[in-house]
């Protein structure tokens, strides 16, 4: 398959933002309902992911609008159900009164971190996904544990490479209050990926060479230039296998 593009969407973003990021990317995650996204967001990416024909995913996260789901945060196996079930469920049913299917999950923010940093919620977090839907696939820090953790329990996972943030040495992000955290340079970032694709290794904040599968590249939607960072991504994705 050719290396997708997903995008972040419905987290409070103008519509018209959302229009023009959905005409290049061919994955969105919308959010559903925890860190953003209400009834009406959600309903506007389900209608734009059918019009320009782009996966549509569930973009759940922590019920915590102030720091936009990306602030301190624990979690239990007990909760991560009730941070999932209920969202995704609301998108669903949202998707299915439109005519369309939720094709993937993507975890926020605090969330999509803390389950990559405990293989027993990397663990669980997956066969959630499978019982509660089967049909869908996960899309995951490259070389992450929630990675390892869909492969051993056999559920399809799509491998994820950030196009706007900065990396640790062990392939982690760098988080988001440090320096250079969030590239913003859209030359820098397009080159970047560019090389990428041809050998399969970005350079850590520290300048550590570090190796990466892809499946899919991601651009946040409140990145710096969004929009003609995806167009400028999408041309070079667009003829470049996974």
């Amino acid at each position: 398959m050719k290396i997708d593009l997903n995008c972040d969407l419905g987290e409070g973003e103008p519509l018209g933002h959302t229009r023009e990021l959905m005409r290049w990317i061919t994955s969105a995650n919308v959010a559903c309902g925890g860190h953003a996204g209400n009834a009406v967001s959600m309903r506007d990416c389900v209608r734009l992911t059918q019009e320009f024909d782009v996966n549509l995913g569930a973009h759940p996260g922590p019920w915590s609008r102030a720091d936009k789901g990306r602030g301190a945060f624990t979690i239990t196996q007990d909760s991560l159900v009730s941070l999932l079930v209920e969202p995704v469920a609301a998108l669903q049913d949202i998707a299915v009164a439109e005519g369309a299917a939720i094709r993937h999950i993507k975890l926020h923010g605090a969330l999509y971190h803390a389950v990559e940093q405990n293989d027993e919620l990397a663990d669980a977090y997956v066969k959630l996904v499978h019982r509660h839907w089967p049909d869908v696939h996960i899309i995951a820090l490259s070389g992450g544990q929630v990675v390892g953790a869909a492969n051993k329990n056999n559920v399809p996972v799509w491998r994820e490479v950030f196009a706007d943030r900065a990396y640790q040495n062990n392939g982690q992000l760098v988080p988001r209050n440090q320096p250079n955290a969030v590239l913003t340079d859209t030359g820098t970032i397009v080159d970047r990926i560019k090389a990428f694709t041809s050998n399969r290794h970005l350079r850590s904040l520290d300048g550590e060479v570090i190796d990466l599968a892809c499946d899919t590249v991601c651009v946040h939607s409140d990145s710096p230039n969004a929009a003609e960072l995806v167009r400028e991504l999408a041309r070079i994705l667009k003829d470049t296998t996974a």
